[in-house]
């Protein structure tokens, strides 16, 4: 019994140090294969030095030809500037010297002139011919005062000095130089577009960015551009200081690629990454006639505006100081999709007619709208309507407003037509037709009338828009 009992301590005394010995090989080989991964990693990085190296004496080369290549265009700048300075210099020496030598030539010839009259009069002098003397003397005398007074001022004194005066100033340029020293200025990196800080509203983004946060590199500004909205290529539409930006009056209904750089006096950086922007919908879109995504809000603009327009409710009402007509123009301008606003008549005296419609951005302010022809407009009394584009009035219709009615217009680009309505009731047959481009909402009126502009409405449920542009609609 004692026997198989040691031989069972022994047993297992040799099965726990073999344990033993395997455990403890297990942890020195994870230790190994930790180390060797370090080893592994110090020969990769023992490479990357090695190739910094190289880097450095490339890049040293490079350098120094660059800095040699930028002293030596200095020296011929310098030794340019030296030869027109020389040129200066001698067209000042060739004046002098002509200045002086015509005073001598001239004092030359004077002084030979006044020498003989002298030699003359000596020798009339020693004549023994008193009568003769006589008949010539009081010549002699005038000459000879005459001569002398050729001689008068300024006529001894010299025209030009030896001395140049000119001196030139050094200093700055040497103390440029004694400053000349490296900057280390490098272009900017790619600015980063803060995604929640980015929107759009009705025809209008507002786009937000910084720069990479690590980024130490001095930035004077940024430059932000859009496409067309229809895959064209891209326009600068901001250059500043500024990291914000709203770019207002875009096509409704429409894809915008957006993207900024930045630049300092070392150049212009990389893109940030293209953001994509979809304006408001402010029609039917093309897969779903029966609902309208979004619409459009605007207000009456005070900056167009005729001075003579009161503006009060945030810009959603107006009037008019003047007996005159006045136009006033939306703060919104449309050139795509399917549009409707009303405005409803808060105060109608003395029957005046008020005209509603659309115009251009530089429609005439102090006239009826719909006199020239940058304004499509239904102008209205106590009786009916009539349409108005260029001065030409068609479309006598009967029906027409008092207080508390309300004017309804309905634009169709992709009909390209113009609608008017009066208490929810269409005016009239189509009113214009063929309308391209940008065009604002706009009135005209005098002191008798006041209206409410009312937006953000969907299209009336009688109407049925035409097929919309499909490479400008999003499903």
């Amino acid at each position: 019994m004692n026997g198989s009992r040691r031989e069972r301590e022994l047993t297992n005394r040799r099965e726990n140090k073999l344990g033993s010995i395997f455990f403890g090989n297990g942890q020195l080989s994870q230790a190994l294969n930790g180390l060797s991964d370090r080893a592994t990693e110090a020969k990769e990085f023992l490479v990357q030095l090695r190739n910094t190296v190289q880097h450095i004496q490339e890049n040293g080369v490079e350098f120094e030809a660059c800095l040699v290549a930028q002293c030596d265009a200095l020296i011929d700048a310098l030794n340019r500037r030296k030869a027109q300075l020389l040129a200066q210099v001698n067209k000042e020496h060739e004046h002098k010297l002509k200045v002086v030598r015509d005073q001598i030539s001239h004092c030359t010839v004077k002084l030979r002139q006044t020498t003989g009259l002298m030699e003359y009069c000596l020798e009339v002098i020693k004549e023994n011919d008193p009568s003769g003397f006589l008949q010539i003397s009081d010549a002699l005398i005038r000459r000879v005062h005459m001569t002398e007074s050729q001689w008068g001022k300024g006529t001894l004194t010299p025209r030009m000095t030896s001395d140049f005066d000119l001196t030139l100033d050094s200093g700055p340029l040497l103390q440029t130089i004694h400053q000349l020293d490296f900057v280390q200025m490098k272009v900017p990196a790619a600015p980063i577009l803060q995604l929640e800080e980015c929107c759009t509203q009705n025809n209008s983004a507002t786009l937000s960015w910084k720069q990479p946060p690590l980024s130490t590199i001095i930035v004077e500004g940024y430059i932000l551009e859009l496409d067309d909205g229809n895959g064209g290529p891209f326009r600068e539409v901001y250059v500043g200081t500024e990291t914000i930006c709203t770019v207002d009056g875009l096509h409704f209904n429409s894809t915008y690629k957006s993207r900024v750089k930045a630049f300092n006096s070392s150049g212009v950086g990389q893109y940030s990454k293209t953001l994509i922007m979809q304006t408001s919908e402010t029609g039917l879109p093309p897969c779903d006639i029966q609902s309208v995504g979004t619409v459009a809000w605007f207000t009456f603009d005070p900056v167009s505006a005729h001075p003579d327009i009161v503006f009060s409710n945030d810009n959603l009402t107006v009037s008019c100081n003047s007996y005159d007509d006045r136009v006033v123009l939306g703060n919104t301008a449309f050139s795509r999709g399917v549009h409707y606003w009303e405005m409803t008549i808060d105060r109608y005296d003395n029957h005046p007619d008020p005209a509603f419609g659309i115009s251009r951005g530089d429609v005439l302010k102090d006239v009826m709208l719909g006199k020239d022809d940058k304004a499509w407009a239904m102008y209205v009394d106590n009786n009916r309507s009539w349409f108005m584009h260029n001065n030409s009035h068609t479309n006598r219709t009967d029906g027409g407003i008092t207080k508390g009615s309300t004017i309804g217009m309905l634009l169709d680009f992709t009909r390209r037509i113009l609608i008017f309505l009066i208490n929810d009731e269409q005016q009239g047959p189509v009113a214009f037709e063929g309308l391209e481009g940008a065009y604002y909402p706009a009135i005209s009126l005098n002191r008798n009338v006041q209206v409410t502009l009312h937006t953000g409405l969907p299209i009336p449920d009688f109407y049925t828009p035409g097929e919309a542009d499909p490479t400008s609609s999003v499903c």
